[in-house]
């Protein structure tokens, strides 16, 4: 079969070198790509938001199966777009992947069905959002309510931070329209693991789970980012802490978009937080985590293609999800000066002593040819170093050594990925 990806980074690298393992897949085209996919699929000029340049081309090429990665074409109905047109297609509608389109929607729900969150308020005014933290406790959460790269998130310590965070949001508008209306919420304490699942609309099969690292600097320092590496499984994530999941989180948050006449069909990431009384859900994402992607499709067994067709087809019940008995580190080499300002086009060096080596992977998220030919970085985050390992310690230094291999110039990374480990 024919498959078109739709995006062009880390997450969508995973997936094309997932799917190029299917026996099912002859041909990969990726939209727009990058020069790490360029290895395994065609890359075809065509932007993530194009949805008629999409259309056309699925048509044109006689496309079996496309598979919509990021937040932003799904949010706009990139998925209803191929359907329209009689195209099989891999991820939520429109009308479900609002479940991450808006923060005050999600929150919405769970406080209609129970699910259990941090307690918040919905600002669509500034005014109203300052008079609430005159007297709000302290720290707070204030959360864009639309998409915002992962970024529209501020933690403020204290009621001056609280005030000034409104006013990034709301009247600088750094975010754009996201920042419109604003989730204000209880600051949660405790360990933040990220589970990824597969849904049909009415079954769920949770993956491995996933931590993240989102701030720039070591230490969890800095800005928020996209993500600066991650580590899988979660020693935190206990089997009893999964069973409870399940019961109060999972299965119901399928449920809650059924019964709202909003069949979710794809994935679901949660971002769980684990606090003294019980896990909570931090926020929701419609789409596979990037870079959690990146340490969890390495460690699936099941072939990827199987798991799109059941989410699809409905028929996920017949399906078990399978991973290996082993973890998995990535860590993040990204150009210095992200996430605000940095420069771009320096020559990367050291790709190919990946080739060949099992159990260590790169995954391109801001790569291209320039017009020698030369593999060179275009963006903020560069490249994700996946190593795995028998256990989190041993994936943990096979991928700071891996991490060594490549050079650029600008090149920057944390160096407590997984740090957390030590202390499990």
């Amino acid at each position: 079969m024919k498959i078109l990806v739709i995006g062009g980074g880390g997450r969508e690298h995973a997936i094309v070198w997932k799917a190029a393992q299917s026996p099912k897949v002859n041909k990969i085209y990726c939209a727009p790509g990058n020069a790490g996919i360029a290895a395994l699929a065609e890359c075809v000029n065509i932007g993530v938001m194009d949805f008629e340049k999409q259309v056309e081309f699925a048509k044109a090429n006689q496309i079996d199966l496309v598979v919509v990665a990021p937040d932003d074409p799904l949010a706009a109905g990139a998925v209803d777009a191929m359907e329209a047109a009689g195209i099989r297609a891999f991820g939520p509608r429109k009308n479900a992947a609002v479940l991450e389109g808006s923060k005050a929607f999600s929150k919405d729900l769970m406080k209609k069905y129970g699910i259990p969150t941090a307690a918040y308020e919905t600002f669509d005014r500034p005014e109203e959002a300052l008079d609430y933290l005159e007297t709000a406790p302290m720290p707070i959460v204030l959360k864009a309510d639309g998409l915002a790269l992962g970024k529209g998130v501020l933690i403020c310590r204290n009621r001056e931070e609280a005030k000034e965070g409104v006013k990034t949001l709301m009247l600088d508008k750094q975010f754009g329209s996201a920042g419109d209306r604003i989730v204000v919420e209880q600051f949660m304490t405790g360990r933040e693991v990220s589970v990824l699942s597969f849904v049909d609309g009415k079954t769920i099969r949770v993956m491995t789970s996933a931590q993240d690292h989102k701030r720039a600097r070591d230490g969890d320092q800095g800005l928020n980012t996209g993500g600066m590496g991650t580590f899988s499984p979660s020693p935190f994530y206990t089997e009893e802490i999964s069973r409870y999941c399940m019961e109060h989180i999972f299965q119901p948050t399928v449920d809650a978009m059924r019964a709202e006449g909003r069949e979710f069909k794809g994935v679901i990431f949660f971002g769980l937080m684990l606090t003294e009384d019980g896990p909570r859900v931090l926020e929701y994402n419609a789409r596979f985590g990037d870079p959690e992607t990146q340490v969890v499709l390495p460690r699936m067994k099941n072939d990827i293609i199987d798991v799109f067709e059941a989410c699809i087809d409905g028929t996920l019940d017949q399906i078990e999800l399978e991973f290996e008995d082993n973890a998995a580190v990535c860590v993040v080499l990204a150009s210095n000066g992200y996430p605000e300002h940095y420069e771009k086009g320096f020559v990367i060096s050291g790709l190919e002593k990946f080739d060949g080596k099992d159990g260590y992977y790169v995954f391109h998220a801001g790569s291209k040819f320039d017009d020698k030919g030369n593999i060179v970085t275009n963006g903020g985050r560069v490249l994700g170093v996946t190593a795995l390992g028998s256990n989190l310690k041993e994936a943990r230094t096979n991928a700071y050594e891996a991490a060594e291999w490549i050079r650029f110039d600008n090149k920057y990374m944390r160096h407590d990925i997984g740090k957390a480990i030590d202390e499990a």
